[in-house]
């Protein structure tokens, strides 16, 4: 009435009225009697709704412990604040029984993501949907790593907790525990942190809190190569199959992977290389993972000689290279080369045992130890650049030239003298 008459709202409601006022307070009265004004006081049971401008009303209510006010676009009158409130009702009563859905009711509010029914998907959801995104992704060994990571780790652990109870803490005691190493550890957490960096992005979760969680640190074993002398125990003490394998294997550096899956087709004897494009793993022949790991390697002679002893087992078949001679079949698996063939090997040549692969760092050492070029060294092992070789092998890198700085001592004696008397001179 103060708004619309023009009235002072302060003598209005303390009566001290003029005479001039009573004319514009009926004026006020007659433009409020025809104009459609909404009404804006709540019913009697609506304590929680309020109207928000002249087009909304909102509702108040609290939900797993939070407050929350929604809004419903429909003009505040008295009829719309009863239908308001009604919903209202129905919301607490689906919340008392258990089956509000906070998405149903606001499915363009922003709580609806990490108050509704997605925030009571489980971690064992996710990492289930983690796995079933990871097939076109991964690798099939990889693949492998990450479904034993989660139902050997994961799963036993924080599969029954929803993605927005677990906590960061929860993790960090929980990784305490573990008696893996380092390594396996960091590993494991790899599908737990992706699936909580996903809950995140889709609403899920507030706050990404695999961010918090770091990996642990580790040391990389250090190449252990084989010195000449065991070299030649181990073959010495080898079957002639066997024996070609892993002389093979010391002058050529390949992978074991890589081993299995090589083929006669592979070798080209006039150019003296070959050529490797394919690996084994777990039974699966897949490419390497780089463009450099595709190269062609130098067959030195020690290399040479084992190919062409190998011959007379294989070459017939015109496929893969190395047998295993217990079943005259080619060798299926690092892990078959390694129970079968190289442990008793290395005991029956009283050799210290080092894992297999320790004959791709033997070939390295023995390599850059004889002078080669580690550019050189690095294509041969499948290595993008030197950085690794430097990195790994940069002590068995000769430190210098032995003739090194020669040339700069002959030039200092032939005019450093000369320079030196005309410096006294001047």
């Amino acid at each position: 009435i103060g708004s619309v008459g023009r009235i002072n709202q302060q003598d209005l409601r303390c009566g001290k009225m003029r005479d001039e006022d009573w004319s514009k307070i009926t004026v006020a009265l007659g433009k409020l009697h025809a104009a459609p004004i909404p009404m804006h006081q709540q019913p009697a049971n609506g304590k929680r709704l309020r109207a928000r401008g002249l087009r909304a009303i909102e509702i108040d209510f609290r939900f797993q412990g939070v407050r929350c006010r929604e809004v419903i676009k429909i003009l505040p009158t008295k009829a719309n604040f009863q239908f308001a409130c009604n919903k209202r009702a129905a919301i607490l009563h689906e919340i008392w029984i258990g089956v509000f859905d906070y998405a149903s009711h606001f499915p363009n509010s922003k709580r609806a993501a990490t108050l509704g029914k997605a925030s009571e998907k489980t971690i064992l959801a996710a990492l289930d949907e983690f796995i079933l995104t990871s097939r076109r992704t991964c690798e099939a060994s990889t693949l492998r790593d990450y479904q034993s990571a989660i139902e050997h780790h994961l799963k036993p652990a924080f599969g029954k907790f929803r993605l927005r109870d677990i906590t960061a803490t929860q993790i960090k005691l929980w990784v305490s525990g573990l008696t893996i190493s380092p390594k396996r550890i960091n590993n494991v957490l790899i599908p737990l942190r992706s699936a909580l960096r996903d809950a995140f992005h889709d609403g899920i979760i507030e706050r990404d809190i695999s961010a918090r969680i770091r990996n642990l640190s580790h040391r990389t074993e250090e190449p252990n190569p084989f010195t000449p002398s065991e070299i030649n125990s181990i073959l010495k003490h080898a079957d002639e199959q066997t024996r070609n394998l892993f002389q093979f294997a010391f002058f050529t550096g390949m992978r074991t992977s890589e081993l299995i899956a090589l083929e006669w087709g592979d070798v080209d004897f006039q150019r003296g290389i070959v050529r490797v494009s394919r690996a084994s793993v777990r039974k699966i022949i897949k490419v390497p993972k780089t463009r450099s790991g595709e190269r062609e390697i130098k067959l030195l002679p020690p290399a040479l000689d084992a190919l062409n002893s190998q011959k007379a087992f294989t070459l017939i078949a015109n496929k893969r290279i190395f047998y295993n001679p217990k079943t005259n079949a080619p060798w299926e698996t690092d892990g078959q080369i390694r129970k079968t063939a190289w442990t008793p090997l290395l005991k029956a040549a009283n050799v210290p045992y080092r894992n297999p692969y320790q004959t791709r760092h033997t070939y390295a050492s023995l390599m850059l130890s004889a002078g080669e070029n580690p550019m050189w060294v690095a294509h041969q092992m499948g290595h993008k650049d030197w950085g690794m070789i430097r990195q790994r092998y940069g002590r068995w890198i000769p430190d210098v030239d032995p003739v090194a700085g020669d040339k700069a001592t002959s030039y200092w004696s032939l005019h450093g003298q000369n320079m030196a008397k005309n410096n006294l001179t001047d």
